[in-house]
């Protein structure tokens, strides 16, 4: 195998897009489209948070992908099944039932999705040591995020511009056509691009002997020293996170006389698509490498509260209603940049924290896992909150929500007391 061409920043980009972009189709694109269809904010929230389950049982059949010769054949075959699959959306859009037609699409590209998570981080963590995962953390941030930028920027402000000239059914047909290209192109370079590495023979390679791995899997996982407290923290780190990025989109395009920011489908696009972008590129790798020369211990207040910017910047803009692009792109820079710089400290908590073990692979997509259930948990009661709340007591509260993430990072060990196992990464030399 030529090395060079394994070099982590010619695969790790196209990994992470490919792994962020079909979430984020779902999570904020189709979020958008339902919006643009008219649909209320709590209507949103509930069709988005039962798409999003998928990413919160994964770990249930993680075991069984270690069936496959090699992580990076999942992968691929996974990226092509997502890319069919957001091309299909576009079919769908075409009848009367396409809400029930989408919702039943998305739901298999979900599955698809959070399955192609635990071999792609599973991909990451057997190919690089502990500390290039830290150094390149930053890099996985950001292009996971990337997808996002794609999908809620340019996308978005093509999709406003379609709405314009062709109709609303018509610009969510095109931009789900492109998602789907989009995703077959990348699973087509990763075929070529990633590192095989192929998963370890395990002792009994058949499906009964992986079910009997799985309940030890899951035992193991909880009887790690201080598990449900770090459990607990997981859960928290997203509180607020979770209900600023599913109402804060649309409390943009919401109309000024409902307390909304009254944006247009593009102004929203060219918001995030632009300045935006920028800053949580920015933020990402300055995350990553902050936490590799601070430490996670000393660095995980510090994100923490980058993670909650986002929090006070809507809090402000709901106040405020401002009118000039400028400002409320200005605002949403602070907000992608503190989001971007925050989110490293719980994906490094996961990996290195609560991963670490015998089944270190395993570990970390149960930790993602409850991860997504605590996004959903508040991701699902966001647009009921918001609704009853109105959308500047509903921001005022996502900032009292990142309070008990904040004080109980001071309280728990940010060192695994687990350095060994089978699969375990050895530190670098």
């Amino acid at each position: 195998m030529d090395a060079a061409r394994h070099n982590p920043l010619k695969w790790i980009p196209t990994l992470y897009l490919a792994q962020g972009l079909p979430y984020f189709a779902i999570a904020l694109v189709f979020g958008q489209m339902m919006k643009s269809m008219n649909m209320s904010n709590a209507e949103i929230s509930h069709w988005l948070a039962f798409l999003g389950g998928a990413w919160i049982f994964k770990p249930l059949w993680s075991p069984f992908l270690e069936l496959a010769s090699s992580k990076k054949l999942v992968v691929v075959s996974l990226q092509l099944f997502g890319g069919v699959g957001l091309g299909l959306v576009a079919l769908a859009l075409q009848f009367p039932f396409w809400l029930s037609a989408s919702i039943g699409v998305l739901f298999l590209v979900s599955i698809a999705s959070a399955t192609h998570d635990i071999s792609c981080d599973g991909l990451y963590i057997a190919s690089l040591n502990k500390k290039a995962q830290a150094q390149y953390a930053g890099w996985t941030g950001t292009f996971f995020n990337a997808g996002r930028f794609l999908a809620q920027g340019g996308l978005l402000m093509l999709a406003g511009y379609l709405e314009k000239t062709q109709g609303v059914t018509a610009a969510w047909t095109v931009i789900f056509g492109i998602l789907g290209l989009t995703m077959c192109a990348l699973g087509t370079y990763n075929l070529w691009a990633l590192p095989l590495s192929p998963n370890a023979r395990m002792d009994d390679h058949t499906v009964g002997g992986v079910a009997r791995t799985l309940v030890e899997v899951i035992a193991d996982y909880f009887r790690k020293p201080g598990i449900l407290i770090s459990i607990l923290f997981i859960i928290l780190f997203r509180a607020g996170e979770a209900q600023v990025q599913t109402i804060g989109p649309l409390f943009l395009r919401e109309a000024r006389e409902a307390g909304g920011l009254g944006l247009s489908t593009a102004e929203v696009g060219a918001v995030y698509g632009t300045s935006g972008t920028i800053a949580f590129i920015i933020g990402s790798i300055a995350g990553g490498y902050f936490t590799s020369w601070l430490s996670l211990r000393r660095a995980i207040l510090f994100l923490i509260l980058a993670m909650n910017l986002p929090n006070l910047v809507f809090y402000f803009l709901s106040h405020s209603l401002p009118t000039d692009l400028t400002t409320i792109g200005v605002a949403l820079s602070v907000e992608m940049f503190g989001y971007g710089f925050g989110f490293v400290g719980v994906i490094l908590y996961m990996m290195q924290v609560v991963a670490p073990g015998k089944y270190t692979t395993a570990h970390y997509a149960f930790s993602t896992g409850v991860m997504q259930g605590g996004f959903v948990l508040f991701r699902w009661i966001s647009g009921d909150i918001q609704m009853a709340l109105g959308y500047k007591n509903f921001f005022l509260w996502v900032l009292v929500a990142a309070i008990p993430v904040t004080i109980l990072s001071q309280f728990i060990p940010m060192e695994s007391r687990e350095r060994s196992g089978a699969d375990a990464v050895p530190e670098a030399a």
